[in-house]
């Protein structure tokens, strides 16, 4: 079965690779044509944040290995970190902002490229920021203004912050942070060598021409739902039915189509009260990022946690 889930994430890659150019063609060719955040954001609700729809559970298994019995436990805890993260994002912005997004590349690089990698040392946590920072580096480095302007949606002021940025963009730090992940996921193609490890380099440039060809919310929205989110489902579906693909992506969309409705549910709210104080589609983005990175928190803290009581 590993053979099979293999091909798929084989022929995925290079599929996604396929349609980040044939997107970077037509938005190339025909300038005017543009995808509306109301797109993006309708992306994400539905394939998006479906990867993260079997949290509920594994808390449930967390909570038998944590011989807690009331499982209603679970969601209170989870449902306070969500609320937490919210909380403390609009007291603290910036640092939320920067936390979020060291947490996010160690997130993405390790979801991506998990797959690959037998050995679970503690250099791949080092290895794994650093590959998945591209996420982050991509959009500053091809869009910088842009880019900076999503962050002031996202309530960050602090001019400090700015500075920074502005001193990393002009010094060509960010072309030598591009370059590391470049290197990085060269160590991943080489070491311990096989030619499944040839998507690393489809997924690396895939994303890099997302980005130079795309905005960031579209580039980004592309990227999280049909190369990560997807790849996660598709590790998901193994994990309920390692013997039948087909049976376990039937499982996988039964269990988590309740708790991608209710995510979808609570973000339209949110977006219903902030379009009264803003324009749409500065409350769209609003929505996503600051609404991911509640999300991203609680669902990684899952993890971690699953993974130390399996060990």
């Amino acid at each position: 079965m590993n053979n099979f889930i293999n091909k798929i994430n084989f022929y995925h890659s290079i599929i996604f690779f396929l349609l980040s150019v044939s997107l970077a063609i037509i938005i190339d060719r025909f300038q005017f044509l543009n995808i509306s955040p109301v797109i993006c954001l309708l992306l994400i609700l539905s394939i998006g944040i479906s990867h993260g729809a079997l949290d509920n559970q594994k808390g449930k298994k967390l909570t038998q290995l944590y011989n807690i019995k009331n499982s209603y436990f679970f969601y209170l805890l989870y449902s306070v970190i969500v609320i937490g993260i919210i909380t403390f994002w609009l007291l603290f912005p910036t640092i939320s902002l920067i936390i979020f997004l060291i947490i996010a590349s160690y997130h993405f690089g390790k979801e991506d490229t998990e797959f690959l990698i037998r050995n679970r040392n503690v250099s791949n946590l080092i290895l794994y920021f650093l590959k998945g920072s591209l996420i982050i580096i991509a959009p500053l480095m091809f869009h910088f203004t842009e880019t900076i302007n999503i962050f002031k949606l996202l309530l960050i002021q602090d001019e400090n912050f700015y500075l920074f940025l502005n001193f990393i963009e002009s010094n060509q730090i960010l072309s030598f942070a591009l370059l590391t992940s470049l290197f990085v996921n060269t160590y991943y193609f080489i070491n311990n060598f096989k030619i499944l490890n040839i998507l690393i380099f489809f997924d690396f440039f895939s994303v890099v021409i997302l980005n130079y060809f795309l905005t960031p919310l579209i580039a980004f929205t592309v990227y999280f739902c049909f190369l990560h989110s997807f790849r996660h489902s598709i590790s998901l579906i193994n994990e309920l039915n390692e013997n039948n693909f087909k049976n376990g992506a039937y499982v996988f969309v039964k269990k988590a189509m309740p708790l991608t409705l209710l995510t979808a549910v609570f973000y339209v709210l949110s977006l219903y009260f902030l379009s009264n104080y803003y324009q749409l589609n500065d409350a769209i983005l609003k929505v996503i990022f600051i609404g991911l990175a509640s999300l991203t928190f609680p669902h990684i803290l899952l993890e971690y946690l699953l993974e130390k009581n399996e060990k």
